[in-house]
């Protein structure tokens, strides 16, 4: 509990640290003195505020008590207004249009026999309606009798074919509501009340159901390699890959992760048989000791899966292989957090885990003919990268020798503009940390500076712009709003602190025209 306490307190002081960032970053608006001198304090739009609040999880409270401490108002009206739109977005995208549904047989409850079969004929359309959405005009129907699994539990739901009389509709998903299974399908056939064959596409309910137990083996991996706390804290599983999020409160190593994939396979090379239990009593269950998740709300009777029941027993309604051996090959791909003591671990199966082996092996084999050397590529690479890292020492230090000759020769080409030392210039300098070097060293030699630097990186244009301190606030130059504007000259984007901004752009010709607009920035 107290890892998970610590993580959430280091998550929110990195949340509170980039918004802080952002913060200093903030276009402010200043208003000048009724006598045209300095200005009597800076507003933060409310577009930016609701950019702290949305990005960064800033309540408007925290934004206006650290505008307070600097100096600042912010527009509250302006954040109410973004909060507003946003909203009406989110409403405006949840919206749809259906229509009501056209009832052919009243007849309450739906049978579902997709655990059993795949393909049934002779059944019937008890209602459909017309849904329009932003993917367009749709139909939902509702059969007496299907194979096709709802969309639930975090598994997907299924697709295939509904032969209508003599017309065969495709079902793009498959959902639940209520206790209704609806088919989701793009056209309507003529004779809606004909007989009906239902047929869910068997190769992808395969790939589904062997991601879907691969979930299950996994689970119990988890509890056996980082412990009983490691439970499910969602999942979302499909035809091409599982993700399973668990609560966890650090990230898992390398060394975890490689002895949770070894037990899984280990599982299904045993070739364990299902063993499925329907409308088992919920007590029952509990008797067993079926792993149950907190919170989750169950029936009083239960589905209970098990694979070995000395290994990993679940309630559960999705499906499943026969047999584990038919997930034939599970492969972690990805590992990461999701929020403070909750990680993910994402997996391929199958012909899934198949191909994603075969690329890597792919890769490597590229790499190793590169060096010519299949059996010492690893070290062949090292040694590559450490010929990097010093070649790329050597070319930072030819930048700053570059940065100090230029430094001797720019600090005598500063020009007074009312009490301003300016210094506006293009220079040969690529490297952006040389270039930090090189401004704020002659900032603090000079002082009471505006210093604006063009250059040229890899056939990219920069702007550097640096502020001393004094003039910022006395004048209300702010760097980041500086190089904002000047970004437009060469058609890019940049931006920073109030003493110090860089932007990047794309157009070469175009930084003339910045550097020349930069001169009228002293008034």
């Amino acid at each position: 509990v107290q890892k998970v306490i610590l993580e959430e307190e280091r998550s929110f002081l990195r949340t509170l640290e980039m918004g802080l960032k952002r913060f200093d970053g903030l276009n402010i608006e200043y208003k000048r003195n009724p006598d045209g001198s300095g200005t009597e304090g800076g507003i933060v739009k409310g577009a930016e505020a609701f950019e702290l609040y949305d990005t960064f999880g800033f309540p408007i409270d925290l934004t206006e008590l650290i505008a307070r401490e600097k100096g600042f108002s912010v527009d509250t009206e302006g954040f109410e207004a973004a909060l507003k739109e946003q909203k009406m977005r989110s409403k405006k995208d949840a919206e749809k249009q259906v229509g009501d549904w056209v009832v052919l047989d009243d007849t309450p409850g739906v049978e579902f026999v997709g655990y059993d079969e795949l393909t049934v004929e002779g059944v019937k359309v008890m209602k459909y309606r017309a849904v329009q959405d932003k993917k367009g005009l749709q139909y939902q129907i509702v059969l007496n009798k299907t194979p096709f699994y709802a969309e639930s539990g975090g598994q997907v739901g299924d697709t295939g074919i509904l032969t209508i009389g003599e017309e065969a509709v495709i079902v793009v998903d498959t959902k639940k509501e209520n206790d209704l299974v609806i088919h989701i399908v793009s056209d309507l056939p003529s004779q809606i009340e004909a007989s009906v064959t239902a047929r869910v596409d068997s190769s992808k309910r395969q790939a589904i159901s062997q991601n879907h137990t691969a979930v299950h083996l996994m689970h119990a991996a988890l509890h056996e390699i980082l412990g009983k706390h490691a439970v499910q804290k969602g999942q979302n599983v499909d035809n091409s890959r599982l993700r399973f999020d668990f609560s966890h409160f650090q990230a898992v190593t390398k060394d975890e992760l490689s002895q949770i994939e070894k037990l899984v396979n280990q599982k299904v090379r045993e070739n364990i048989a299902l063993h499925e239990v329907r409308n088992m009593p919920i007590e029952d269950a509990r008797k067993t000791g079926a792993m149950m998740l907190f919170g989750e709300k169950y029936g009083e009777t239960v589905r209970v899966i098990t694979f070995d029941p000395e290994f990993s027993r679940e309630l559960c309604g999705g499906t499943h292989v026969q047999a584990t051996g038919e997930i034939g090959l599970f492969k972690i791909v990805a590992e990461s957090a999701v929020a403070a003591g909750v990680r993910r671990i994402e997996a391929v199966t199958a012909d899934g885990a198949e191909a994603y082996t075969n690329a890597e092996m792919a890769e490597l084999n590229a790499i190793r003919d590169i060096f010519k050397n299949p059996k010492e590529t690893a070290k062949k690479v090292d040694a590559l990268l450490d010929e990097n890292k010093a070649l790329r020492k050597q070319i930072e230090s030819l930048y700053i020798e570059q940065a100090s000759a230029l430094q001797s020769s720019l600090r005598s080409q500063f020009i007074d503009n009312q009490g301003v030392n300016v210094l506006i210039k293009q220079i040969n300098l690529g490297d952006a940390n040389a270039l930090k070097t090189l401004t704020t060293n002659l900032e603090k030699e000079i002082g009471n500076a505006l210093i604006v630097l063009g250059s040229v990186n890899n056939g990219k244009p920069q702007i550097t712009v640096c502020v001393s301190e004094s003039l910022s606030k006395s004048k209300g130059l702010h760097a980041g709003n500086i190089v904002k504007d000047l970004a437009k000259d060469i058609k890019g984007g940049g931006g920073g602190q109030a003493t110090f901004a860089t932007a990047g752009g794309t157009d070469t010709e175009g930084l003339a025209g910045a550097l020349e607009r930069a001169k009228g920035l002293v008034k």
